[in-house]
């Protein structure tokens, strides 16, 4: 049995795929013919040593480097020697003015760029799920509350356009950071390219252009580290926000609440049998706050001493994989809820008329101060009725009160009172929020 967790119980088989141990060195074996490529094209290497390394590097296990590992301390250096005893005469300029960042740091950005990919796929399901329910539920009158309290009449279509405006705004994060972490690194030791004299920039473009992605502009032994920085910080808010809409699954499926719930089959209690535990949105709420530590250790990476030390080395090994595999396992959840989630509007109706009309209190302050009432006089007469309304409705209440019938007839208070008319520009404000994330989708990629 494998002792983490990540290696067979969360992430998709895809994302784990990226981060075995066998693609990271094929990654780097894959870097280190890029940068024969470059060799070759500065005329520093011979052009036919580009097709031997290929063949004399496809078989290495490894195993082999790791056992290596073992006398020289040293991964990378340990795939350079081998290389360059399997490689005969070509053997001679593998790594060739290469210091071990310029293969690690770009295999990095390559198996980013892929999780990457991974990642904005499975969002754009997501959010594409998110919009159909929110263009189903346009119309779906329920409670909007605020500190937990029942505030203003919402419509469930509204509530979940704000979760596709918030997500599409991380899916453009996403290609942003992408932009910034993606780039290649070869300029050696220090980063001043000297090994390779005036011919620098040729290596460089060759073997950049070999694997399709641009260089950093500059660097010292190492890429930038406020770029992975950035990148778990944009994962980390991404899995903030689906631990957001997780949250708001578990608090409208409380059973006093009972709006939303989880209808999967499965035992939701060892002992209760009558339970139906959100359990999917409360994994997604458990594994967010794990991806939100990991940001502090990527923050503690930027500051390295002079041109590099290799304090950075160890943690990212954890940080890179980990944090994609339990936003991978958080956007498989997220997309299987959706899939599960069920909608009481029954109960959102029932809801809606808990606190006897006293919801639609602000309405009536509107309408009072339409008709001459200042408004914090409005304001101090609603809160003394539907604070003490009796045992009577707001209706009833104001039907009832000889002020307030001064300024509003029963037809005027009935009118205002109803949820239907106080929802503002809802249907536009969905329209709105779909739109950017369509634009998004579109233009983001």
């Amino acid at each position: 049995m494998h002792m983490c967790p990540l290696e067979w119980r969360y992430g998709s088989s895809d994302m784990r795929s990226i981060f075995t141990i066998s693609n990271i060195v094929r990654t780097y074996i894959e870097v280190e013919i890029a940068l024969m490529v470059g060799l070759a094209r500065a005329g520093m290497a011979p052009a036919h040593c580009i097709e031997a390394l290929k063949g004399c590097a496809e078989d290495l296990e490894p195993h082999e480097i790791y056992r290596l590992e073992e006398v020289t301390g040293h991964d990378i250096a340990s795939l350079a020697y081998i290389l360059g005893e399997r490689c005969g005469e070509c053997g001679r300029y593998v790594h060739l003015g290469a210091t071990s960042y310029d293969i690690v740091d770009t295999s990095w950005a390559i198996l980013v760029g892929r999780a990457l990919e991974l990642v904005k796929s499975k969002l754009s399901k997501i959010l594409k799920a998110i919009s159909k329910l929110a263009i189903e539920h346009r119309d779906t009158i329920m409670v909007g509350r605020t500190h937990g309290q029942h505030a203003l009449p919402i419509t469930l279509g509204f509530k979940l356009a704000n979760y596709v405006y918030e997500l599409s705004r991380s899916y453009e994060r996403l290609c942003h950071v992408g932009k910034r972490v993606v780039k290649s690194k070869f300029s050696g030791a220090v980063g001043t390219m000297a090994a390779w004299g005036e011919k620098g920039f040729e290596v460089e473009k060759g073997a950049s252009e070999y694997l399709g992605i641009e260089p950093h502009t500059i660097s010292t032994q190492v890429a930038p580290r406020d770029g992975f920085a950035e990148l778990i910080s944009v994962l980390a808010i991404l899995a903030s926000q689906l631990d957001r809409l997780a949250l708001e699954v578990r608090e409208l499926s409380r059973t006093e609440i009972g709006e939303l719930y989880e209808a999967e089959e499965r035992v939701g209690s060892s002992t209760m049998p009558h339970k139906r535990n959100p359990t999917l949105s409360e994994r997604i709420s458990g594994l967010a706050k794990i991806l939100r530590s990991l940001v502090l250790a990527s923050l503690e990476n930027i500051p390295l001493m002079h041109e590099r030390d290799l304090t950075n080395s160890s943690s990212e090994r954890i940080l890179i994989p980990h944090s994609f595999l339990i936003i991978d396992q958080m956007l498989e959840d997220t997309i299987r809820l959706l899939r599960v989630l069920r909608i009481d509007t029954g109960k959102m109706k029932e809801n809606l008329m808990l606190t006897r009309g006293a919801i639609m209190s602000e309405s009536i302050v509107t309408r009072l101060v339409e008709k001459g009432l200042p408004r914090h006089v409005a304001h101090k007469m609603l809160s003394e009725i539907a604070k003490n309304p009796g045992n009577r409705s707001l209706a009833d209440a104001l039907i009832t009160n000889t002020e307030i019938s001064r300024y509003l007839s029963s037809e005027e208070i009935e009118k205002a009172l109803d949820p239907r008319n106080y929802l503002g520009k809802y249907r536009e404000l969905i329209d709105r929020a779909i739109d950017y994330m369509e634009k998004v989708l579109k233009e983001c990629t």
